[in-house]
């Protein structure tokens, strides 16, 4: 399934997008953009694919995605055909990274959310408290004029720099980068990785190239990543697979071996285990 390049309409006179759609919300394929953007699901149930990551909605969902990550909102059957009683309805914001000006990132108060911009590469589920209070404030901000409505984006960006309640929806192969760049230490290892996952990656070699020993680098490794290196290689590895499974030209065995598994078998069984899915029933997801 091949994604496309879709735009909200933006007013001349606002900096950023507030766009609420109502009925059947996200009539748009599998599709990407150059904005920043935060979806808040108002009313309705469904399944969300953000990269290669596939999961369920329902009502108070808040996903924030960075620039050209693929995504596509399907709402349940009962929306979609018209039979529920309440319509489909979502609030969007979108937002390009200099619609403040080119030095907007650069200032220092900016710094905690700018953490958080790298990490929305991967698109991230908003959760908890911080969840309810940025729902708050964009609801608010459907009838919000002029500084009003642009303090309120920044109330949003302030609750964001702040919080740890959020998951990471796509793997780090399916949009090609990582969050984790702070240091030289993080870019070799993460570039090592990118470079070898679909061959037989060494850890020995990881931690050389991190210039530790195998231990130091294994405990490392799962402190700062939260995953074992063995865990994060076959994410890496089953998060290519999603992308040569959206070709129709690859079948499962192709997309198997050139993402580094020499077993058909290991692969089908990783899959399901991080996918919850078959490599088959994957396929047939992206046919929405």
């Amino acid at each position: 399934m091949k994604a496309v390049e879709v735009r909200l309409p933006k007013e001349f006179d606002k900096s950023f997008i507030v766009f609420r759609e109502k009925g059947c919300f996200f009539p748009v394929p599998w599709h990407y953009h150059p904005e920043y953007e935060l979806v808040l699901v108002t009313k309705s149930t469904g399944r969300r694919m953000v990269g290669d990551h596939i999961g369920y909605f329902d009502e108070g969902d808040l996903v924030l995605m960075g620039p050209m990550l693929p995504h596509v909102w399907v709402n349940d059957a009962a929306y979609i055909n018209g039979n529920n009683k309440d319509a489909a309805d979502a609030i969007v914001v979108q937002f390009v990274e200099d619609f403040l000006g080119e030095k907007f990132l650069q200032i220092p108060e900016i710094e905690g959310l700018k953490k958080i911009l790298k990490l929305s590469a991967n698109g991230l589920e908003i959760k908890g408290n911080t969840r309810k209070k940025i729902n708050d404030l964009m609801a608010k901000m459907l009838n919000a004029t002029g500084l009003q409505r642009l303090s309120l984006l920044f109330a949003i960006f302030d609750l964001l720099s702040n919080t740890r309640e959020y998951t990471l929806l796509a793997s780090p192969a399916f949009v090609n980068s990582t969050a984790l760049q702070e240091s030289n230490r993080f870019n070799n290892i993460t570039e090592y990785i990118m470079r070898n996952f679909d061959s037989d990656i060494s850890l020995t070699e990881a931690a050389a190239v991190a210039n530790m020993a195998t231990t130091t680098f294994c405990n490392f490794f799962k402190e700062h990543y939260r995953v074992t290196f063995v865990e994060y290689v076959t994410e890496m590895r089953i998060g290519h697979a999603c992308k040569l499974l959206s070709d129709p030209t690859k079948n499962i065995v192709e997309a198997a071996y050139e993402s580094g598994f020499n077993n058909l078998a290991n692969f089908n069984r990783q899959f399901k285990k991080l996918k919850n899915m078959t490599p088959t029933e994957y396929r047939k997801m992206l046919e929405i």
